[in-house]
């Protein structure tokens, strides 16, 4: 007996952990992207499968005081970036929320990256990608890259000491290459920020 579309995407599915990201592709070998499809739509319908976003799917984790727990926006970004082979970067309000500069999710979130620019929407939430310049991608530290968009985000002028030290102090984590490596992509007036009263000491 031939199995079903459905019964192959399903059996895949519940091998992975609860909260993996799927996409259509990953079910290219079952058949035409229309099948495909038609079989996930109907997943979603007998309520098995989530549609997060157009073309996006996902078994969602649970939790016993919150039911459904459903992907971050920043695992649903980096799950995008993994299969279209593509680097992204957190910015804007963003990076200052990973930091913890505000505690306010930020409900548009936008991504620097080397591919095609395009938003997706996840319900009230949105991602876009913006195409940007080598340069801006070249980072390679995650604690360093974030703490320089937010700077960046913050402005010229605009930086209070209390942000300046709390930034300081998260980059004590980063590895000291990573940071001497990052700071050199920086705009010269973050470098100093970051450099002022040897708080980070440069190699």
């Amino acid at each position: 007996m031939i199995e079903s579309i459905e019964t192959r995407i399903i059996r895949k599915i519940k091998r992975a952990d609860r909260g993996r990201l799927f996409f259509v592709d990953t079910f290219a070998k079952f058949g035409n992207v229309k099948a495909v499809n038609k079989a996930l739509e109907r997943l979603v319908q007998q309520e098995k499968l989530c549609r997060i976003a157009h073309g996006i799917y996902v078994l969602p984790a649970e939790s016993e005081y919150t039911g459904k727990v459903f992907p971050d926006t920043d695992t649903i970004a980096v799950a995008i970036a993994k299969r279209d082979k593509a680097r992204i970067v957190p910015t804007g309000s963003y990076a200052l929320y990973k930091l913890g500069l505000t505690t306010q999710v930020p409900m548009n979130v936008v991504y620097y990256t080397d591919t095609s620019a395009r938003g997706i929407s996840i319900g009230k939430r949105t991602i876009k990608f913006k195409k940007t310049s080598a340069r801006n991608l070249a980072f390679t530290g995650e604690i360093s890259m974030l703490a320089i968009q937010a700077l960046r985000t913050l402005g010229k002028g605009n930086v209070t000491d209390e942000e300046i030290k709390h930034i300081k102090r998260i980059l004590q984590n980063e590895n000291p290459k990573h940071l001497q490596h990052d700071l050199l992509l920086a705009p010269v007036w973050i470098r100093t920020l970051l450099l002022d009263n040897n708080t980070i000491e440069n190699e």
